[in-house]
């Protein structure tokens, strides 16, 4: 019945809505059918659920203002690339989010930040708090981005990049401009689930090629370009979501070269550079722009609050894109730019980014000594960033842990909703910087044992039945 009112009142269940049939949700919850037959005549007597004969049960509640109406993640909801954002963004100030792919308020420069916003707030007139920004967006911070370029080994300059509105923004201008629907575009797996759940948006055919600690298969890689001739190839090359690996220089090399070959444009979201200790290389560094496509954005290491991306690229992809920015966002935020400019060319930004990567060295040893005394065994160590992807002990299913720990207030990242093959359903990536709480671990411990009896019950319960059907068999003669 709870869960019932909490469908309606989450929208979920709209008035008019058929519910499930008796016999299905007996079956899903693993009750009796007259348990259910109970429940649903006592909402038909409070007035929130209807009967009609002969066809079913159907919601009647009126549809609560959405002022009103229960606003707390939906526990029920599919396990699919939009589960940990959702279930992250959601969440109230209680909830605890190893799995979701931000800093802790409290790890970001806000200090630094209240200081751009007084330096803003003292200028009398500044167009900058009422105006439209510019196509291209502010061109101070176009030209830091390009001297940032210079230094990492490659040139874009200032009319090379456009600025978004976010990383996500970039992206989905790009898919704008590069793809059809049906188009295939390649993607890493596990990769980061975003990029599944915009290329589904986008109509087009999503191919996964396995992820190795060395970076994608190339086997498998080249199979893909000659078996489905993809436009585009979609990856992190510095800190790789979510399995925190790098791409070493050989492996990029032979990327670039079978991109050439084939005739594939490269997309390189580049959004945990700054995490970096020792940068790896990068695919627009070695390609020179010519068929990669650099993505990047502030909100890692800076700001998610105040929204700022940026793409850089080939000229004349740059032009077709600022139309498509003016066409869907119409102009950039000279707002959100200027405060990034006033953060990242401080002098205390630097010193903020050593201090960051130091802190996350540290979370990252305590991370994996904790998830390893649990038997839950990292991927790989990586050598930088927030992200490390782990396999369950016993082939735990990741899912069902990371339902049982929202009871507890935690959002976990099943492996799955990382994975287009659905092949990583006892791997989950693990936040370093969110998992200082000790009840995460707690619950974790909780949760494997848990789901370790389940599946021994489930086991137990398969073994009987054999042992039935093996007897019935024999009794009927079937067996000698």
């Amino acid at each position: 019945m709870r869960a019932i009112r909490a469908q309606i009142a989450n929208r979920s269940l709209t008035p008019g809505a058929k519910l499930p049939s008796i016999r299905s949700v007996a079956a899903n919850i693993r009750v009796s059918k007259s348990t259910v037959v109970e429940a649903y005549d006592r909402l038909a007597a409070e007035g929130v659920i209807r009967s009609r004969p002969g066809s079913g049960f159907y919601s009647a509640a009126p549809l609560a203002p959405l002022s009103l109406a229960e606003l707390a993640p939906r526990l029920d909801r599919a396990i699919d690339p939009f589960w940990v954002s959702r279930q992250s963004l959601e969440a109230g100030p209680a909830m605890l989010k190893p799995g979701c792919g931000w800093l802790p308020s409290e790890w970001m420069p806000e200090e630094d930040i209240r200081r751009a916003l007084r330096n803003l707030a003292r200028t009398t007139v500044h167009p900058k708090l009422t105006d439209y920004g510019t196509p291209l967006g502010l061109a101070p911070l176009r030209q830091f981005l390009s001297r940032r370029m210079a230094e990492q080994g490659f040139d874009a300059g200032p009319d090379q990049i456009l600025l978004t509105e976010s990383g996500t923004q970039a992206i989905d201008l790009v898919c704008r401009l590069l793809l059809q629907p049906g188009d295939a575009v390649l993607v890493d797996d596990p990769c980061y689930f975003n990029f599944l759940a915009l290329l589904r948006a986008h109509q087009v055919k999503i191919v996964g090629v396995p992820y190795t600690p060395g970076g994608p298969d190339l086997e498998r890689f080249e199979q893909a370009l000659t078996e489905h001739r993809p436009r585009l190839y979609i990856t992190n090359s510095g800190i790789h979501n979510p399995t925190g690996a790098s791409l070493p220089a050989t492996t990029a090399h032979k990327i670039l070269k079978l991109a050439e070959a084939h005739d594939m444009i490269v997309v390189e979201d580049d959004i945990f550079a700054d995490f970096e200790i020792e940068p790896a290389p990068r695919l627009a560094a070695l390609d020179g722009l010519d068929r990669v496509v650099r993505i990047g954005s502030f909100s890692k290491t800076l700001s998610a609050s105040f929204r700022c991306g940026y793409i850089a690229g080939r000229p004349d992809w740059i032009d077709k894109l600022t139309d498509l920015r003016i066409a869907t966002g119409f102009a950039s935020s000279p707002l959100s730019q200027d405060l990034v400019l006033n953060v990242v060319s401080s002098s205390t930004y630097r010193k903020y980014l050593e201090t960051l990567r130091v802190r996350l060295s540290k979370a990252r040893a305590d991370t994996i000594r904790r998830l390893r005394a649990l038997g839950i065994e990292p991927w790989i160590e990586p050598k930088a960033g927030m992200l490390v992807w782990c396999h369950l002990p016993d082939n735990l299913d990741a899912a069902d842990v990371a339902r049982r720990a929202l009871n507890d207030n935690i959002v976990l990242a099943p492996g799955n909703v990382f994975s287009s093959s659905q092949s990583a359903n006892s791997c989950m990536r693990f936040n370093v910087a969110q998992c200082t709480d000790d009840r995460i671990f707690a619950t974790l411990r909780k949760g494997n044992a848990t789901v370790r009896v389940r599946m021994r019950g489930s086991r137990e319960r398969t073994k009987r039945w054999l042992m039935m059907t093996r007897r019935s068999a024999v009794s009927a003669g079937a067996v000698r």
